[in-house]
């Protein structure tokens, strides 16, 4: 049975260590501080469509086998651990305010009937009828999409299921265990020194997120990954206040069947500082009062920053470490840490154990430059 240690407790680390638990191989993952708290648990679980058939760059393709596994994985983890992860197609609306956003949204259209993934023009006329949240600020857009096929979850449950259906695998889970130093031998990785003390496996995987390049710099391995501050806000609000995932850009609004509304999310060069701001929740609390004038009557539940893991390419790192024949990353997903993570697990499961990924990953090879 081969060994593996992973060393982040984040849903990539997780979704690696339930992947390779399913192979029937011995896993343990060590987090520095408390497993899926850091980015992972920050974001909103929006899951863009992708259709596997027409992908060809290996992004897209990434993204199609994370999109379609998804679903597979919702079912799954609900058999084996009888926790909803809030999976659903819910669909979601992406709007232009600007003449040049419209024309870029018009572009974005073009290329997804040309991925043959389902994409609906909503005219403005029609914008408040068909997401009545927008009936007080339809009037402020130029351009609206419907994509059907977009999907959500929720984060806490998604990785509370994870965690869940790991330990029922045998996977290790050891919270609060950083990783202080690693000894090398001809080509392999032999050991890493942790504050748990020394651990030996058949091979190692690095998944911790931001965290990552510092831990790499021991072996003189350096990814440029850099903490990008993302804030977030929760809104209870009344069931039904919003039915739609509503994109602006960068920023959004996600509703939860509960009531619950998401609202992110800045993205700030501040270091590992992942405290909120005065100035970021009133910029969200702003955008969030203009796009949905009805969260204006909602409670602010709770407010809260996570590190995401910046690429300067936007590609994340995913294959093994050169020189190192048992030590692989999976780190530098940005804002698509749950996204990316299921097909991420399955072409670095792959990969560690001999095999051919579905598709090339060299787009995500370590010395890409």
């Amino acid at each position: 049975m081969p060994i593996c240690l992973i060393v982040g407790g984040g849903v990539i680390g997780l979704s690696i260590a339930y992947e390779l638990g399913r192979r029937n191989w011995s896993v343990t993952v060590l987090e520095r501080g408390e497993p899926g708290r850091e980015a992972s648990w920050a974001g909103a679980g929006i899951l863009p469509p992708a259709n596997a058939a027409t992908a060809r760059h290996p992004l897209d393709q990434l993204r199609a086998l994370s999109y379609e596994t998804h679903r597979q994985w919702a079912d799954r983890l609900y058999r084996e651990t009888g926790i909803d992860t809030g999976y659903r197609q819910c669909g979601a609306l992406y709007v232009a305010r600007t003449a040049g956003e419209a024309a870029a949204l018009a572009g974005f259209a073009e290329q997804l009937r040309g991925e043959e993934i389902p994409v609906e023009r909503v005219p403005l006329g029609d914008l408040a009828e068909f997401e009545p949240a927008l009936a007080d600020s339809a009037a402020r857009f130029r351009a609206a999409l419907w994509l059907p096929t977009e999907c959500q979850l929720r984060n806490p449950r998604h990785l509370r299921a994870l965690t869940v259906a790991c330990r029922h695998l045998g996977v290790v889970i050891e919270s609060n265990t950083a990783v202080l130093g690693a000894r090398c031998g001809s080509e392999r990785l032999e050991c890493l020194e942790t504050t748990g003390g020394d651990r030996f496996a058949d091979h190692y995987c690095f998944a911790a997120g931001a965290w990552t390049a510092g831990l790499l710099e021991r072996f003189g391995v350096s990814l440029g990954i850099l903490p990008i501050r993302g804030q977030m806000l929760l809104f209870h609000a009344a069931p039904e206040t919003l039915r739609r995932i509503l994109n602006d850009g960068p920023r959004y609004v996600v509703p939860r069947e509960d009531g619950r509304v998401l609202v992110g999310s800045t993205e700030e060069e501040a270091g590992f500082d992942k405290r909120t701001t005065e100035s970021g929740i009133a910029d969200l609390m702003a955008f969030a009062h203009d796009m949905v004038p009805a969260l204006q009557a909602a409670t602010l539940e709770n407010a809260w920053a996570g590190l995401r893991p910046g690429v300067y390419d936007g590609m994340p790192y995913v294959g093994r470490l050169a020189g190192l024949a048992n030590a692989y990353v999976a780190a530098g997903h940005f804002r698509s840490g749950i996204y990316l993570s299921p097909g991420t697990a399955l072409v670095l499961a792959d990969v560690m154990a001999g095999n051919s990924p579905p598709f090339s990953l060299d787009a995500f090879r370590l010395s890409r430059g």
